[in-house]
């Protein structure tokens, strides 16, 4: 047996061994992913006068597809538009998605393209978000963002979160602000406890037209691209626990109330 595989290698980057089984992604049990059509499964469709529709087919979605890789049960607290003021305003309390009985061990938060590319909403700051009381959190994406997280905390203190940045993508005008919201989460990730970046702007593969031509249907995924991006978040994640072993030892124990 290679117990390296199972190790912490300090030469190692996140997507440099992809993983076919969920691997330590299977430690977490329960994952709630919070986010828009990408995290949806969204697939476009035109009818026989070229009108486009949009459709949410979560079995699609890479959270599903990390489910069945990896046997844990994902909840898509998700669909196509979603913001994270969205989300915070309305969304989540409309569909029971602050219940205590859908607390999950951790939680994938991929947002901020409708927010700050969609609906023009500033990427704000670390200082748009009060530590002490997110009711006092600023009306920015920064703001919304961090009481999303916030809220989690609440309901299950020691879930772990695991925030996703864009893409580098060849057809992307807005470069800064994707640039601005990495920052943004990383920032969040320091500010809070048990909370990761998956950063695939800085580790995956850029979409180009090739990745466009292979993966994508229209402007959303392909069932083959949410299927890869599946493989990306939890060789992602599997990468990230195996690197903070510690922090995740006693992952069995949260929501134990025995």
């Amino acid at each position: 047996m290679n117990l390296s595989l199972f190790l912490n290698n300090e030469l190692e980057k996140p997507l440099d061994n992809i993983i076919d089984d969920g691997g330590l992604c299977s430690i977490l049990r329960t994952v709630a992913c919070v986010g828009d059509s990408l995290s949806s499964g969204e697939f476009e469709a035109f009818d026989e006068n070229g009108n486009k529709s949009y459709h949410d087919m979560f079995e699609y979605s890479w959270g599903q597809f990390m489910a069945r890789m990896a046997g844990i049960d994902v909840y898509n607290f998700s669909r196509g538009g979603m913001t994270a003021k969205e989300y915070c305003e309305s969304f989540a309390q409309a569909n029971g998605f602050w219940d205590e009985d859908k607390a999950a061990k951790a939680y994938i938060i991929a947002l901020g393209v409708n927010d700050v590319y969609n609906a023009g909403q500033a990427v704000g700051s670390l200082d748009d978000v009060c530590i002490e009381d997110y009711n006092c959190n600023a009306d920015t994406f920064a703001g919304h963002y961090a009481k999303i997280i916030q809220r989690y905390k609440e309901i299950q203190p020691e879930a772990k979160f695991f925030l996703v940045t864009k893409p580098r993508d060849t057809r992307d005008a807005k470069c800064a602000e994707a640039e601005n919201m990495s920052k943004l989460l990383y920032d969040l990730a320091d500010a809070f406890s048990n909370t990761y970046v998956i950063d695939l702007r800085k580790y995956a593969p850029v979409y180009d037209e090739k990745f466009y031509d292979c993966f994508f249907l229209g402007g959303h995924m392909s069932p083959a691209g949410y299927y890869l991006t599946a493989k990306m978040i939890a060789s992602y994640i599997d990468y990230i626990i195996r690197h903070n072993q510690n922090d995740f030892k006693k992952i069995g124990f949260i929501g134990y109330n025995g």
